[in-house]
């Protein structure tokens, strides 16, 4: 079986407080792009009984690690063969396109869609309800992928909303700078302001209006860390975006554009992922 674990965005992202537990209440909206790796699944039908049934990954496109402690296709496999003796050995090849450390989700795609692949392909029958909930055992932002609609998210990033978001009318510019930025590195820069307008309203506006009232409170942490991404949102509102943003931590940036509307120019440095 074959799946395309798809990328997200974050349309806003407010930091609202820190929690006891070590982690941030925040809020913000996920949306899907089509910007996808790709990730097969193979079972082994001469699987017998009391063999040893750890899953083996290969890997292609970007690198990735594929040790069974660090890889999140690896750690959803483990997850739910602990409660689901059916689980057999499988075969897992992922090809990896979406950057990594950059904000797009990519990693908590692929580990949220093998969860999917594997309740389909052993009959495990789960709703999405409780896919969700292990889901989460793997990451934040992971329960999202679940559902894989625009939704507005808060708590951890976890507890979520489905919104009336609909931007299929526009044409998507992301930019990789080809950074990595830690994420506990960007949460200790953080500087927390009020929002101008709610996310959940200001998210209704229109999207020429989105400038003014939607912002990503990480956006100056990571300029902090990184001078140089402070060129980067500049330079899509030079060449025509209706609204730019840094997605979550960072380091990409978005462009929201008119349909078919995409600049051509490029910037070396920089990777041009087109989503007309």
């Amino acid at each position: 079986m074959v799946t395309f674990p798809n990328c997200k965005i974050n349309l806003g992202l407010h930091i609202v407080e820190k929690r006891n537990d070590g982690f941030h209440n925040l809020e913000t909206v996920f949306y899907p792009l089509p910007f996808t790796d790709i990730l097969e699944v193979i079972t082994d039908p001469g699987h017998q009984p009391g063999q040893a049934t750890e899953p083996k990954l290969t890997t292609s496109g970007l690198n990735i690690d594929t040790s069974a402690g660090n890889n999140i296709c690896l750690k959803a496999w483990n997850l739910l063969q602990k409660n689901f003796s059916q689980l057999t050995p499988v075969k897992l090849h992922l090809h990896k396109n979406v950057p990594m450390g950059a904000g797009l989700g990519g990693g908590s795609a692929d580990g949220a869609f093998t969860l999917k692949m594997l309740n389909t392909i052993f009959d495990l029958n789960m709703p999405q309800t409780r896919l969700a909930d292990y889901a989460l055992e793997l990451g934040s932002d992971c329960p999202f992928f679940i559902y894989n609609q625009p939704m507005f998210a808060s708590g951890r990033g976890e507890i979520l909303e489905a919104v009336d978001v609909d931007l299929s009318g526009y044409s998507f510019l992301v930019v990789d700078p080809g950074l990595h930025i830690s994420t506990a590195q960007a949460f200790s820069q953080i500087r927390t302001s009020a929002a101008p307008v709610h996310l959940k309203n200001a998210i209704t506006l229109p999207v020429e209006t989105w400038k003014e009232n939607i912002k990503n409170d990480f956006e100056e942490s990571a300029y902090f860390l990184h001078p140089q991404l402070k060129d980067i949102k500049p330079w899509l509102y030079n060449h025509g975006a209706v609204y730019a943003s840094m997605t979550g931590s960072g380091s990409c940036f978005y462009g929201i554009f008119e349909k078919d509307k995409l600049p051509l120019d490029t910037r070396p440095g920089w990777q041009f992922i087109h989503l007309p």
